[in-house]
Parts: structure tokens; sequence; C-alpha cells
């Protein structure tokens, strides 16, 4: 779970690096995203990248059956709330969510720029652009970067825990690492779509 949750996290970082070029305009992006289809060591990391999403899936459902099965009977009152944070308690929620959209995200932007009908004439720009000047698409992008804030916000800290990194002399930098990532990660995701829903352009 923590190995799996932290390679995503590298892999958020290359994929906003990529997005923001939007706001450089087409050129610069797509020479970017044709680097990323045509380059077979980025195609290796993409393959690992669909699996790491799986294992990290599976993992957090089996670790809730785990958590559920060995109480099987609930407490009368949530006496965790006073120890843990929302963040924590509301993992399965938020990480259910997230690889709902996430299967929407890929849909709509890999298949179609890779598999689709048109994959060899698409301008992967024109279609994200495009995409994100629909208000409903822009709406539910926003939503899911708050929620990914949310996942992130405990998921950070708890992938050095899980993996015995998260040591008492770096445990504060741990948090604050952890606190910044999980903002200005998901906030640089969530600003490409309100910027070009509300007219922006290069």
């Amino acid at each position: 779970m923590g190995a799996t949750g932290l390679f995503l996290c590298s892999f958020l970082v290359v994929h906003l690096y990529g997005n923001l070029l939007l706001f450089s305009g087409p050129e610069h992006f797509e020479e970017h995203a044709h680097e990323f289809t045509t380059n077979i060591v980025i195609r290796v990391i993409e393959i690992l990248l669909f699996l790491a999403i799986v294992l990290h899936a599976a993992s957090g459902i089996w670790l809730t059956f785990q958590n559920r099965k060995a109480r099987p009977v609930r407490y009368a009152r949530n006496r965790s709330a006073g120890t843990s944070t929302l963040s924590s308690r509301t993992m399965v929620i938020t990480g259910s969510a997230i690889f709902a959209y996430l299967v929407i995200h890929l849909r709509q932007f890999f298949y179609e720029s890779r598999f689709g009908p048109r994959a060899d004439e698409v301008s992967l720009y024109d279609l994200v652009v495009s995409t994100f000047r629909m208000p409903l698409y822009a709406g539910m992008y926003v939503i899911a970067m708050v929620l990914l804030a949310g996942h992130l916000l405990h998921g950070f800290q708890s992938g050095f825990k899980s993996l015995g990194l998260h040591q008492v002399r770096y445990a504060q930098l741990i948090r604050a690492l952890g606190i910044v990532f999980s903002v200005a990660v998901p906030a640089g995701f969530a600003s490409l779509p309100i910027y070009f829903l509300a007219g922006g352009s290069p």
C-alpha cells in the first residue's frame, strides 16, 4: 500500500508538470505528449503505473475487509474521532471516488488519444482544452482534486510510515511536506479547468 502510494505520488508530480505545459500553448504540450507516447522507457513506466493503480486499489479493499473482519461489530460511538483525522477516516470513500473518476479520465483522454476512432487525427491539446471548457467535466475534475487532496493529506504520511521511513526526527518534516504536497499538487491540477473554463488561452 505504501510503496504503490508513494510511486503514484511521484507520478502525480510528473503528470502535473506535463499538464502545466498547457499554459504555454499547444507546441510545448504536444512535444511533451509525443515524447511520452514514443519513449520506450516511458511506456514501460506507464505499464507499471497501471499495475500500481490496480495494486493500490486492491490493497485498500483488502485492508478495509481485514479491518472489518477483525472488528465485525462497530463501536456504538466513534471512539477514534479524537485520535484520527477526517482524512484518515474517509480514505476508503475518497479512494473509491478517485478511482471511479480515474476510469472516466482515462476514457476521455488516454483512450481517445491512443485508441479512439480518430486517434491519429486528434490533437491532445485541443482535446484537453475543449474538455476542460465543459462546465460539467470541469466541475467534476475540481471535485476530484478536492477529494485527492483529502486522500493525500493522510496517504502521503502513511506511505512513509508503512515503509518504516517515518522516523521521529523526520516526523515533523514529513508532516509538513505532506500538507504542502496534498494542497499544492491538487491545486495545480484544478487550476487548469478553472483557467480554461474562464476563457483563458495561452
